[in-house]
């Protein structure tokens, strides 16, 4: 498989690409980890910087993400121009490395991709790792937009339920789905107060999108397995998890690879809809 049958193959590199080009003076390699101290912290591709998802990528008060004077102070921090080209991978086979990918682009950066395979291919094809943090010069950086069209707020998806021409789905577990659990065992914290889903939302499982080891399936083996469900192009898509980080790669997929045009990434998700008053609830 090369990565040229998807739609938009110049958002994707492989681990071997990385691995010639990490020391570029116009790349910046950024590791973006739920929790840093299994993973950056123990090992790293050389050269890469760390974003802490939790910290950097969130709002420090508000149920948001970062905002636009932040997502310049922290690119700035991170020695990254507006015309640098940023390299993302992470953990849990990028579920966090798309997420700031869709952030990134909520602010308008131009070049970002995806190390396809995340942390766990790397690793695994026992490449060089680095344990020592890595410092760049500074930058003045300038962010556009936000680009709202990339996002879907609660009101928004009240109104999509049951719209013929807007589909949603629901990119957790079946068992998340069914309300037969209310959060993934390993976040027990972050369960809301109803299980179930979003009212005429398919699950899709994000994770039926990449193989074993953690890269994207084939053009043809996404397509089926998304329009198999309903999920196509000729609709305008909202995905949603818990907390919008496995659905932002389910975002990815269908922007990306199978260059839908219309995906919006509804990152409130299953934590705020679960948890708000009169909202309705399927199982």
């Amino acid at each position: 498989m090369t990565l040229q049958e998807y739609r938009h193959p110049e958002v994707l590199v492989n681990t071997d690409w990385v691995a010639q080009h990490w020391k570029d003076t116009n790349i910046r390699i950024a590791e973006v980890d739920w929790d840093p101290t299994t993973g950056y912290n123990l090992g790293h591709v050389p050269g890469s910087v760390l974003v802490d998802w939790r910290k950097d990528m969130n709002h420090p008060l508000t149920r948001d993400i970062i905002d636009k004077s932040g997502f310049e102070a922290l690119l700035g921090k991170l020695g990254i121009a507006n015309d640098t080209s940023v390299i993302l991978y992470g953990d849990f086979n990028n579920w966090f490395a798309a997420y700031a990918f869709w952030v990134f682009k909520y602010y308008g950066h131009g070049d970002v991709r995806i190390m396809n395979g995340g942390r766990k291919k790397w690793i695994d094809e026992k490449k060089e790792l680095s344990t020592v943090g890595s410092t760049y010069p500074g930058t003045t950086y300038k962010a556009k937009g936000p680009n709202e069209s990339l996002r879907a707020y609660i009101d928004y998806v009240r109104r999509a339920v049951g719209a013929g021409d807007i589909g949603l789905v629901d990119v957790r577990s079946p068992a998340e789905f069914k309300g037969e659990v209310f959060a993934p065992p390993e976040y027990p914290d972050e369960r809301s107060l109803r299980a179930g889903h979003i009212p005429s939302a398919i699950n899709q499982p994000w994770g039926q999108a990449v193989r074993e080891d953690g890269t994207f399936k084939s053009a043809q083996e996404l397509a089926d397995l998304y329009q198999g469900k309903g999920v196509t192009p000729d609709k305008e898509i909202v995905t949603y998890c818990r907390i919008g980080e496995r659905s932002s790669h389910t975002w990815f997929v269908l922007t990306y690879l199978l260059g839908y045009p219309r995906v919006k990434n509804y990152d409130g998700s299953w934590t705020e809809w679960g948890n708000g008053v009169k909202n309705p609830v399927e199982r």
